[in-house]
């Protein structure tokens, strides 16, 4: 049963609201914040529950896309209200996006022709030990840590 609008403000009392345009789109976050579930979340240290809502709506197209998803923090309401963890959830996009365009920029991922069964994931580990080895070659005493030495 799904929980009604009023209790819902009751269970995410505090809130927080962004309004951005960029890439052809409009997007709206909605960021709520609660401590009234973390006994409900067996999870360590858990301070705030977090529920995220993005309403995305493409310029040109008009086609909208909604999602709801749900977050976890160690950060207390002292720590990090609302607004502070939505700024802090657009971060993390940010520091993907950036990780992205390295990969993109050094292995031409996106121009990969592999589509088929194992092979996408195959590639991906690939880039991956690729980039740990040219990370280890410039800290080999990382690389002796890693392995126990």
């Amino acid at each position: 049963m799904p929980i009604s609008g009023h209790r819902r403000r009751r269970i995410f009392p505090r809130r927080a609201e962004t309004l951005d345009q960029g890439h052809g789109c409009l997007e709206q976050r909605r960021l709520s914040a609660s401590t009234a579930l973390n006994e409900y979340v067996n999870f360590p240290y858990v301070a705030q529950v977090c529920r995220i809502e993005r309403e995305t709506a493409e310029l040109k197209s008009g086609k909208q896309r909604r999602e709801t998803v749900f977050a976890i923090t160690s950060l207390t309401p002292v720590q990090a209200d609302p607004d502070k963890l939505l700024q802090l959830n657009r971060g993390q996009w940010g520091i993907e996006n950036r990780s992205q365009y390295v990969r993109d920029m050094a292995f031409e991922e996106d121009r990969s022709r592999i589509r088929v069964a194992n092979g996408p994931a195959m590639m991906d580990c690939l880039r991956n030990f690729a980039s740990v080895l040219r990370a280890f070659a410039h800290q080999p005493r990382r690389a002796l840590a890693a392995v126990g030495l």
